[in-house]
């Protein structure tokens, strides 16, 4: 959906800071969803994003939000415990530019949808959680943007569990990136 923006949201981070659209504006950001108890896809995605992030590193106005699909058992203490685990795992989090988010549950499930993504309780799911292995990029005006494959197909999110599909995510943002620095007629005058 051409121009389709995230509305306004307002979330609890890993350090009990509120995070609020605001505090990406400017920002190019990655978005996902994961939960702590996550037996199967969830520390493969994380260290996935974390792969994403030291790969961009080098550039500035670039974050990354992973909203849980649990928050009633995610609490920030609980989060920062999971990145710890992960780490101790050798899996690199970079906290700087990376929040891992909690909230509402009605509003976190319903900004699922604006990113184009599923989440859902499933008491038949492993952790008893459905939720989507997809990541997201969201360009510096709140827009979720999309890239093109080697077929020209639209490509509007990226399945979090592949390593093929994280260096075209890589890839999408440098495009994004590029995007940004060219000359506009605004400029020009």
């Amino acid at each position: 959906v051409e121009g389709h923006k995230i509305p306004g949201f307002s979330f609890i981070n890993q350090n009990n800071e509120i995070v609020i659209n605001d505090s990406l504006s400017g920002n190019i950001y990655i978005a996902n969803f994961f939960f702590t108890n996550c037996p199967t896809i969830c520390p493969i995605m994380t260290k996935n994003m974390a792969y994403v992030q030291r790969k961009l590193s080098v550039y500035p106005n670039i974050r990354f939000l992973s909203h849980t699909v649990d928050p009633i058992n995610d609490t920030p203490s609980k989060m920062l415990e999971y990145i710890k685990k992960l780490k101790s795992k050798n899996v690199r989090i970079d906290l700087k530019n990376w929040d891992f988010v909690t909230g509402d549950k009605n509003k976190i499930y319903e900004i699922a949808s604006s990113y184009f993504v599923n989440v859902s309780p499933d008491s038949l799911a492993p952790g008893g959680f459905l939720h989507s292995e997809y990541f997201v990029i969201v360009d510096k005006e709140g827009r979720v943007r999309s890239g093109i494959d080697k077929n020209n197909n639209v490509v509007g999110v990226y399945d979090g569990t592949n390593d093929a599909k994280m260096k075209d995510l890589i890839n999408d943002v440098k495009v994004l990136l590029a995007e940004y620095k060219r000359p506009t007629k605004n400029n020009e005058e």
